[in-house]
Parts: structure tokens; C-alpha cells; sequence
């Protein structure tokens, strides 16, 4: 592979300092294909996917396609995936409504990137059955429920902002997989609709937790809020998170600034036509780096330490993420700046209303 080949941002990141951060992701996957963590750490199936999209991204295709085998082997017949596991081990039995989408934006940003229509094939029955999991956790207001209990079935009738946000953009990925696949899912367009309705104007339906950073930009990650919007959400609280020449905050009170939640801002900017600032807010975290190419979670800049004492594959995968989309590298850079592109219906709220109205679905 050619240098050119692998996302760099100048002044930042070269293209060698990627491959070290995908290698040091890698050297973390483990013989099932999973992503945990750190070495011997938990996995879930979010960050889990989020590593394979970097190591795709990096050039580390075998390793990334081995990390979709592991989805493929451990997704349950009701399409969901346990919320966290241990070398092979489950502790955690519970479904993420989140967790169980994010591997559709997965698969399209692999298609896009490889051009790979029969991987895309033999990977969207999973991807089917996990957005139609997710789906039928949608409330009739349009918000979709945090978690299901494995055992009872119960719904955790919690809805929050971060993560349904997340999967408005994993369902424009699996729409268009469906349309890759031509087997249109019309149940996710009106599903995307009602949720993207829910995120713009009907905030009282999800559970409030506005002193974390990611509430703040992830409705723009996600593809729901855009334009003039966007730009006025982004302003109102860019003094609260942001923190000069160290990224973002994850908590607005606290003294601790997140590589991963400053590279997710970085990709709403990005989204939002502000790549410059993105640049800067990509610079600004690169303390994070450790000289194994990997990167550290956090820091508490109070004190000066590191915390969580750790080295996250999903922080390195981030940066690689957000490297891809400043510096236009690969296929699938576009990926989150795409999601708030129409699929199916119009994206119009009020032709939503219409549409409602005339379906008789609460707006």
C-alpha cells in the first residue's frame, strides 16, 4: 500500500503514524476476530465496530473482515448482539439498541471502500435482522428504547439522545444496503422519518443529559440536524466542552478532555462544512498520543494525568476515523458527512407531517 492510500491530516498525523495506530488496534484483536477494548478488556459490539472501520480505513482489510466474522458468529437469532463480552464470555446479556445497529454503518462503509458487493451480500442478513431488532424498539413519538433485557424481553423504556442519534445514521447505512441488495426495507425510511422528527423538534422525549458533550454534537454526527441548526447548537455550548489546545470535554463540569468524543466532534464539523475547526480540534488532541501509536482515553488537564489509566482501540479507531474524513482519503471518508442525505421519503419536517397525518402516526 501506498502512503497515499492511508489517511493523513498535515501538521497532525502522517500517514505512517496511521498505520502504527491500526497497528496497535490490531494488535489488541483476538483469535475470534473481536475488538475489545484494550488486551484483555471487555468488548461491545459499538466500539468493536468502530475499530474495524479503522483498521479498514488504515489498509488492515483481513483484520477488519475478521472483526465482521465475529458479528456474524455471535449475533443471537433475535438479531441483537449481548451488550458485553470477555474472551469469548458474556457478562453482560442485555441488547443496546445502539450497539445492535451501528455494524449496518459498518458494512455500507466497507462497501464503499472496497467495492465489495458479495461481502455486502453475505453480511446484510445480519444487518436485516438486527435494524428490524432495533426497529421494533421504536415508541410511536418516534424515539427508539435504550436496551432490551435477553431474558425477559423487557424494554428499558429509556430513550437517549447520543444513541439515537446513532442509529438515525445506521439507518441510512442499511437503507442503502437495501438498495445495494435490492431489497428495499420501506418499515426503516418511515422508522428514520419518525426518528429524525423525534431528535429536531421533540426534545421532552429523550431522557436529558446535556453535560455530556457527546448530546451535544451527535444529533449532527447522525445526520439529523444540519445546516443552520447545526451551526447554532454547535455555538451555544462550544465554550462549555471545548477547552483551547486540548479538545473536548466529556462532562461539562469536569476537568477531563476525550480523544475519541474530540475526533466525533471533529466528524460533526466536518459534516457541518467546518473542517477547518475540525483540524484545529484534531490537532489539539494529539497529546493523547502514546509513542506506540496507540492513544490514551482521556486527561485530566486539573492535575495533569491520564484517565482512565488505559489505551482504547476505539480512541485510536476515532482518530483514524476523523483523519479519513479531514483529509478526503479514502471511499467511505464521506461516510458521516452523507447521513443526512434522503433516502426513501423526503427529509423535509413538514412533508414528514404530511406524510404522518396521512398514516396516521403521531408528529
Amino acid at each position: 500500500m501506498q502512503s497515499n492510500d492511508v489517511p493523513a491530516v498535515p501538521g497532525a498525523l502522517t500517514a505512517e503514524q496511521c498505520r502504527q495506530t491500526a497497528r496497535s488496534i490490531s494488535a489488541a484483536q483476538e483469535s475470534s476476530g473481536a475488538l475489545p477494548w484494550f488486551s484483555g478488556g471487555h468488548t461491545d459490539p459499538w466500539d468493536h465496530v468502530e475499530s474495524a472501520m479503522a483498521l479498514l480505513a488504515a489498509g488492515f482489510r483481513e483484520e477488519a473482515e475478521a472483526a465482521y466474522g465475529w458479528l456474524i458468529r455471535t449475533q443471537r437469532s433475535d438479531g441483537s448482539w449481548p451488550m458485553q463480552s470477555r474472551n469469548g464470555v458474556v457478562e453482560d446479556d442485555g441488547a443496546d439498541s445502539n450497539f445492535c445497529a451501528y455494524p449496518a454503518v459498518a458494512v455500507w462503509h466497507h462497501y464503499l471502500i472496497t467495492g465489495d458487493r458479495e461481502f455486502a451480500a453475505e453480511m446484510w442478513p445480519a444487518v436485516r435482522a438486527a435494524l428490524d431488532f432495533v426497529v421494533d424498539m421504536q415508541a410511536p413519538s418516534g424515539e427508539i428504547y435504550w436496551a432490551r433485557g435477553a431474558a425477559t424481553g423487557e424494554v428499558v423504556t429509556d430513550a437517549l439522545v447520543t444513541g439515537n442519534s446513532s442509529i438515525h445514521h445506521s439507518l441510512y447505512c442499511g437503507l442503502r444496503l437495501a438498495e445495494l441488495t435490492d431489497d428495499p426495507q420501506p418499515e426503516w425510511e418511515f422508522a428514520k422519518y419518525l426518528l429524525g422528527h423525534a431528535i429536531r423538534r421533540h426534545p421532552e422525549s429523550f431522557t436529558q443529559k446535556n453535560e455530556y458533550s457527546m448530546d451535544w454534537y451527535y444529533p449532527i454526527l447522525g445526520g439529523a440536524v444540519r445546516g443552520g441548526a447545526a451551526a447554532g447548537r454547535i455555538g451555544e455550548r462550544w465554550d462549555d466542552f471545548v477547552v483551547d489546545g486540548l479538545g473536548i470535554r466529556c462532562v461539562d463540569h469536569r476537568p477531563w478532555v476525550t480523544g475519541a468524543e474530540t475526533c466525533e466532534l471533529v466528524l460533526a464539523l466536518d459534516a457541518m462544512g467546518e473542517t477547518d475547526r475540525g483540524r484545529q480540534q484534531f490537532a489539539a488532541m494529539q497529546h493523547l498520543r502514546d509513542p506506540d501509536g496507540s492513544y490514551w482515553t482521556g486527561l485530566v488537564y486539573a492535575d495533569g494525568k491520564r484517565w482512565p489509566v488505559e489505551r482504547t482501540t476505539w480512541t485510536g479507531g476515532a482518530v483514524i476515523l476523523a483523519a479519513d474524513a479531514l483529509s478526503r482519503t479514502t471511499p467511505g471518508n464521506g461516510i458521516f458527512r452523507d447521513a443526512e442525505l434522503p433516502v426513501g421519503l423526503p427529509v423535509g419536517d413538514d412533508r414528514c407531517g404530511q406524510h404522518c397525518q396521512a398514516s396516521g402516526s403521531p408528529v
